[in-house]
């Protein structure tokens, strides 16, 4: 009987500042629910253990309360304003030993669907390569944006990213080669940073169905 797979984590990078949304986007109401429960209930169909990076305070408290009924693990991350990069190491340093890997989704795209991941990692058991990459779009007009899946042996090296890092470009860039790209329909590319944005993703929901 061949070896079971090593499990692979799926981490919610929730602990965002909302400065251009004016309030915490994290908690604003979509079409009923929490913004971040799209992103996080799309993460749970898929991977195991879970992991939610979230802001100190009353909002981080609020995210608990709102993914209460899924089960994932928190961290706090207690400096946001220092950016994405800060996310990546905090969720680096809880995430539990013996993984082999782990997805790493943005709170605030709430199309990105458990289908789209499941494609992730069903390309990183075919042939477990360093990086597996989200792109939307074709061509040269494709995007490159969250989620992303590394692979373990890179997990510590989010640990030496700076505050200048926008996330984890600079390690998966020295993979580029190596990566897997797969590619998502461009609609799906929507993160929500304004009331306008909200709006948009209330409308794309409605239109799925």
């Amino acid at each position: 009987m061949p070896p079971q797979p090593l499990p692979v984590a799926g981490v919610l990078l929730a602990a965002g500042r909302s400065t251009r949304m004016g309030h915490p986007k994290q908690l604003a109401p979509l079409n009923g629910q929490p913004l971040c429960m799209y992103a996080a209930r799309a993460l749970a169909q898929v991977y195991a253990p879970l992991l939610a990076v979230i802001p100190p305070g009353e909002v981080g408290e609020g995210i608990r309360a709102a993914l209460s009924d899924l089960p994932f693990s928190f961290a706090v991350n207690p400096q946001p304003e220092r950016g994405l990069a800060s996310s990546f190491r905090v969720a680096a340093e809880h995430l539990p030993p013996g993984v082999g890997g782990a997805a790493f989704a943005l709170g605030d795209m709430p199309l990105v669907t458990a289908e789209l991941h499941a494609s992730l990692l069903a390309a990183f058991r075919e042939t477990a390569p360093s990086v597996v990459l989200s792109a939307y779009g074709e061509g040269n007009e494709a995007v490159h944006a969250p989620p992303h899946l590394l692979r373990a042996d890179l997990l510590p090296e989010l640990l030496t990213l700076s505050d200048t890092d926008h996330g984890p470009r600079r390690v998966i860039g020295a993979r580029a080669q190596a990566a897997v790209t797969l590619h998502f329909p461009a609609a799906l590319l929507l993160d929500v940073d304004t009331p306008e944005g909200l709006a948009r993703a209330e409308a794309a929901l409605k239109e799925r169905g």
